[in-house]
């Protein structure tokens, strides 16, 4: 976690959320990148920016955390993670990822919540 707050910043909650092609490992993986690369990019995010981290997947994903690849694959060993499982709502958007990060974000800016793939029926307004 970041223990330098700058005035510049402001703490912020960011959503987002996207789909994975399947239950497998590769396809998580995939999906969990490609969300967190936006949710990087679309808010000017650098690692010591992100506080925490939790995922939620529907309950038809269970090949692997997507918390430990985001931790590996962008090297983010300071932020604090935690997956959960989704409440089930029936026809429920299948293979969903979605998160949750607590950030340090510029003062000026306003947060970009990423909605990808299938996930854009949640926030048709976002897309």
């Amino acid at each position: 976690m970041s223990e330098n707050i700058n005035s510049n910043s402001k703490i912020t909650a960011i959503r987002g959320a996207t789909t994975s092609e399947g239950d497998t490992h590769i396809f998580i993986k995939n999906a969990v990148i490609e969300l967190m690369n936006q949710f990087m990019t679309l808010n000017d995010l650098g690692k010591e920016d992100i506080i925490s981290i939790t995922f939620t997947v529907t309950k038809d994903l269970t090949a692997c955390f997507p918390a430990s690849i985001a931790r590996k694959y962008f090297d983010l060993n300071s932020v604090a993670f935690i997956d959960c499982q989704q409440m089930f709502v029936p026809k429920d958007i299948k293979f969903c990822i979605r998160l949750m990060a607590l950030v340090h974000l510029k003062s000026e800016r306003n947060p970009a919540h990423p909605y990808l793939k299938g996930s854009s029926k949640l926030r048709p307004d976002r897309c």
